[in-house]
């Protein structure tokens, strides 16, 4: 589904991100940790295709075609989607507005997934305006939940949201991933930044990556990785170069 091959990210005149390497099949959930400023969103937002982040070398390749210089809407047709760590307010646009504009299935069905995530009282509400935390990130859920993208990048999802809502946004968000299927039957895929983990009790992750300094330094099992980083921080991942 997508291989990034020896990618370099600028911003500005400053190199973010060095050499990665990242390959996430079909049907796969993969999760990426990292102390803060290490790089990871950068990485997100780069596949998604943001303006800001410059590539200076590498590719990155979505379903065997090279879309390394596509602008984000492109990607975004060809099954990409993201939830944001910290999203936009949209002053003047309606939620269900917006969901209406990006649907691809038949328009009676936005109250119904809006009533799924508890965000159906907000259909005429201005975009996050408003909003709690736990509100924002349920709207970033239904915004998925109607895209129906096939690769789905998840910045946080459990940040600064309390148990109740993590629950209910991490539950859709399997959903979406489609872990009610056997692996050998799901055809969607994802990639999740996470500091604290919950997120790993509803979305059951393959795969596991550690990002330090603009680079990733190391693979496993996503828990078995967390669990050491709980126990030693992050200075073990700084000093390892196992690639």
């Amino acid at each position: 589904m997508l291989h990034i091959e020896h990618l370099h990210v600028n911003i500005g005149d400053k190199e973010v991100l060095r050499d990665i390497n990242l390959h996430i099949n079909e049907g796969e959930t993969h999760v990426l940790l990292g102390p803060n400023g290490s790089g990871k969103t950068t990485l997100l937002m780069t596949i998604m295709g943001f303006s800001t982040y410059t590539i200076t070398k590498g590719t990155i390749t979505f379903k065997g075609e090279d879309v390394t210089r596509m602008h984000s809407n492109e990607r975004a047709k060809r099954g990409m989607g993201m939830l944001f760590q910290r999203p936009p307010t949209i002053s003047g646009l309606k939620l269900g507005k917006m969901l209406s504009a990006i649907s691809k299935t038949k328009q009676e069905n936005i109250p119904e997934l809006a009533k799924t995530v508890h965000m159906d009282r907000f259909l005429e509400r201005d975009i996050n305006k408003g909003f709690s935390g736990g509100e924002i990130k349920r709207s970033e859920v239904l915004q998925l939940m109607i895209q129906n993208p096939d690769f789905i990048m998840l910045d946080e999802p459990e940040s600064g949201v309390d148990l109740e809502n993590i629950s209910l946004i991490g539950t859709n968000i399997g959903a979406l991933l489609e872990k009610d299927k056997h692996l050998a039957k799901r055809k969607k895929c994802g990639l999740v930044i996470t500091h604290t983990g919950y997120i790993l009790d509803y979305l059951d992750a393959d795969k596991g990556h550690v990002m330090c300094e603009g680079q990733i330094r190391c693979h496993g099992n996503p828990r078995e990785i967390l669990k050491d980083i709980k126990q030693r921080g992050y200075r073990e991942c700084m000093e390892c170069r196992n690639q």
